[in-house]
């Protein structure tokens, strides 16, 4: 067979596989035409709670946007606060309200381990220090680390004794999310990229799924020292910004935020810090509804500890029957009336609750909807 033949052959096929693609990536976009957000709806009389992005990325690492892109974007959003985390910034900025939105500085440390974000530094980092201790230089400085996509394939944490020293640990992560979806092109990520051609939060909404063994790895680690659960943007600008605050947010409720955040910067960001690291703060995929009304019920300390055999309540924000359920994974199970909780071991328990979601083409399909902090579940006649 001449070559020229054999060129035209794979030019034709080649054509027709790019054809395929567009029709394909067409559907989701057609489907994405009929999906409206939030799948439940906000009452009024229910006062907001402050909400803002945790670990953002700009021009200082490998964001594509400056601080005031992101703090248009966080203030077209609705949010109150951003904590900038840029890749290996060691230079100690000082908190600032741009555009009305507070930027509390941090920084995400490459380190021998993975991935650590801290906030709160008291002192500059040492850069190769940080490196090479991590979460020990992150104590040393005054600070609270974070275990950055701690189960991911390309950057997981990989020493098992500084991830039981660090505080917090993001279950939920934007960019696994990405990089899961790249793992599963067919399935998620063309789904994801036509319905964001036309529907940009439901695009980033596609690339949600459950994460079971994120969940695991978060028991595992928090049985003797519960870790303060956060839910990370990782955002760099692409998907845009503003997207992906419209998608997630952290919220500070009255028990982890007692007062209106103050007018300067550097109080408002140690009020920001404080309450993301206390065990009250929620995350919440606000795409699908606003948190406002959530609380957990019971016989449960402001610590979040409790004791073998109590029942904790959960009460949901108002919504359609049958649209909302209860998980729990740990030391609990919940009861037949589907918002009770028996916790049934020592350790600790993870509730969340879930919705039922527009789903990548016509249909539905459960996804995680607001996350509070870990309870401890300590044994029935120990105090408290």
């Amino acid at each position: 067979m001449k070559l020229g033949v054999v060129a035209g052959k794979l030019l034709r096929a080649l054509v027709g596989l790019v054809l395929l693609g567009v029709g394909y990536v067409g559907f989701f976009t057609f489907a994405a035409l009929f999906v409206d957000y939030p799948v439940v709806p906000t009452h009024t009389g229910i006062p907001a709670w402050p909400r803002g992005a945790f670990h953002v990325h700009t021009e200082r690492s490998d964001g594509r946007g400056t601080e005031k892109d992101v703090a248009a974007a966080a203030k077209a959003a609705g949010l109150q606060f951003v904590v900038m985390t840029d890749h290996n910034d060691f230079t100690l900025r000082e908190p600032a309200f741009v555009e009305g939105v507070l930027l509390v500085p941090g920084v995400e440390i490459s380190t021998r381990y993975g991935h650590l974000v801290a906030m709160g530094l008291r002192v500059p980092l040492n850069g190769e220090s940080a490196k090479q201790e991590g979460v020990r230089a992150v104590e040393i400085a005054g600070g609270f680390s974070v275990l950055a996509h701690p189960v991911q394939q390309k950057n997981p944490w990989r020493d098992p004794e500084s991830a039981l020293q660090a505080q917090g640990f993001e279950l939920y992560s934007a960019d696994t999310f990405f990089r899961d979806a790249v793992r599963r092109p067919f399935s998620r990520l063309l789904p994801a990229v036509g319905a964001y051609l036309i529907n940009p939060v439901h695009g980033v909404m596609t690339l949600v799924m459950p994460q079971p063994e994120v969940s695991e790895k978060l028991l595992e680690l928090s049985h003797d020292q519960p870790k303060r659960i956060l839910c990370s943007h990782d955002a760099h600008g692409q998907p845009r910004y503003e997207d992906v605050f419209q998608s997630l947010a952290m919220y500070l409720p009255p028990a982890a935020l007692s007062e209106p955040l103050s007018r300067d910067p550097k109080a408002a960001a140690a009020q920001v810090v404080q309450a993301l690291a206390s065990t009250q703060a929620i995350c919440a995929f606000r795409a699908l509804g606003e948190p406002m009304g959530f609380a957990i019920e019971g016989p449960v300390t402001a610590r979040r500890e409790a004791h073998v055999g109590d029942v904790l309540r959960v009460r949901l924000p108002p919504h359609a029957q049958g649209t909302v359920r209860v998980e729990a994974r740990g030391a609990g199970r919940v009861l037949q009336d589907g918002t009770s909780v028996e916790l049934t071991s020592e350790g600790v328990l993870q509730i969340e609750a879930w919705v039922l979601a527009p789903g990548r083409f016509f249909g539905s399909e459960w996804k995680p909807w607001i996350v509070p902090g870990l309870v401890r579940v300590l044994p029935r006649d120990a105090g408290i």
